[in-house]
């Protein structure tokens, strides 16, 4: 039996025999912003100085403006939102339209160019830090 062995939430153990092939076959996440693979523990992206959790667009566009980015309007980019620090600035956070479409990988591209102000945490973990 190879595989790989996933607990649910009531302790629950179940085999997943093929998990590159089940990771494509995985609906939407539960709770949007969130970066979740199969096995892997939901992460949440969060603005340190008011230790908010950013859950929309919105928010993290307010969050990003603060910090000196402005948006990018391409219209041939369609599929992405794109911020960039200034004109002659190379900084650039390539996102997708849809904020439940966020994967680990962008939470963490924000957080490489803004570490004094992002991190991604565990969700169950948030009040502990």
């Amino acid at each position: 039996m190879s595989g790989v062995w996933v607990f649910d939430k009531n302790g629950v153990t179940r085999l997943i025999t093929n998990p590159t092939k089940e990771s494509f076959e995985q609906k939407d996440p539960k709770h949007p912003g969130t970066a979740t693979a199969p096995g892997a523990r939901p992460r949440v992206l969060v603005y340190l100085p008011s230790n908010q959790v950013i859950r929309s667009y919105t928010e993290l566009e307010q969050r990003l403006t603060e910090l000196g980015w402005t948006r990018y309007r391409d219209s041939d980019c369609s599929d992405l939102i794109q911020f960039h620090r200034s004109d002659t600035s190379s900084h650039l956070i390539s996102l997708p339209r849809s904020f439940s479409n966020f994967k680990h990988f962008h939470l963490y591209d924000i957080v490489v160019k803004n570490r004094a102000f992002f991190q991604v945490r565990d969700p169950t973990t948030l009040y502990q830090a």
